[in-house]
């Protein structure tokens, strides 16, 4: 039976995005948990998708203003930290709020577009097609490649950034280049997995992979894995059973989560109940 997808030219796109999704998606979401910058994930998503909705409210395409929003917000967060005296999670709340107000207003800006703003919205992996694919892929290599060819600076970056800036590695630009990626890849992903969801996809198969290794080089290819399985198993139900695709592919990721905590190695070091020792 599920063999019949790949009879149907729409489903098969589907499967080939959700593969480009997961690979993407679960790279930059292994450097958003290892560098606890969860909550910058999420900022990064809703200014994507304030900018998607930017676009259709002007009549230009809605990826471009995304990614524009998204790097602009990964660009302002850090120096509004240093030059406001805010904590970064200040800044970041101050940026994510923002981009609420924003992507409320071109909502309710552009009413004839309503239905282009709730596929931006929910996504919709299903009606992915050439160009969708064609994004995802060139976003996947750009991403990929450049990992590649820094990954010792960024893994100096992500274990230690004071030893790693000692040393001469250009911590910021690492950092910047980190979140540049990450808002190039949620843009790209805002299509197909949606402005609500594509956080959920970014974070949950990481935070799996991190349950179950101590090595970088491997929490990043266990989150590829898990991002894919995530899109595909998802896919599966919504076929199977009728389901939303998106909603589907999420509830998935975070059962991957679930499933990884309870078998975490890590799980054996973790005594929440262990009782202190009484003084002789």
């Amino acid at each position: 039976m599920i063999w019949d997808v790949f009879q149907h030219n729409y489903l098969a796109a589907a499967v080939a995005a959700g593969f480009l999704t997961g690979v993407i998606c679960g790279v930059a979401g292994a450097f958003i948990v290892t560098m606890h910058l969860a909550f910058l994930g999420v900022c990064i998503a809703h200014a994507a998708f304030a900018g998607a909705l930017c676009g259709v409210w002007l009549g230009v395409p809605p990826l471009f203003t995304a990614l524009l929003f998204s790097l602009a917000a990964a660009a302002i967060v850090g120096p509004l930290a240093e030059q406001g005296d805010l904590s970064p999670d200040a800044s970041i709340g101050i940026i994510f709020t923002l981009m609420i107000g924003l992507a409320f207003l071109f909502f309710g800006l552009a009413p004839e577009a309503r239905a282009t703003s709730l596929t931006l919205f929910w996504g919709s992996i299903l009606t992915a097609d050439a160009a969708d694919l064609t994004v995802l892929s060139v976003t996947a290599v750009l991403c990929l490649g450049l990992l590649a060819a820094f990954f010792k600076e960024v893994q100096a970056v992500v274990c230690h950034r004071e030893t790693a800036m000692a040393a001469g590695v250009p911590a910021m630009a690492i950092t910047y280049g980190v979140l540049f990626s990450t808002g190039t890849v949620i843009a790209a992903s805002l299509p197909v997995i949606g402005g609500l969801l594509v956080y959920s996809l970014l974070i949950n198969p990481a935070a799996a992979a991190l349950q179950l290794t101590y090595s970088l080089r491997w929490m990043i290819v266990i989150a590829a894995l898990f991002g894919v399985a995530s899109c595909w198993l998802g896919l599966a139900a919504s076929y199977l059973w009728d389901l939303p695709a998106g909603a589907s592919i999420v509830i998935v990721s975070a059962l991957v989560f679930a499933a990884a905590v309870a078998v975490s190695p890590k799980r054996r070091n973790w005594t929440p109940w262990k009782r202190q020792a009484k003084p002789a």
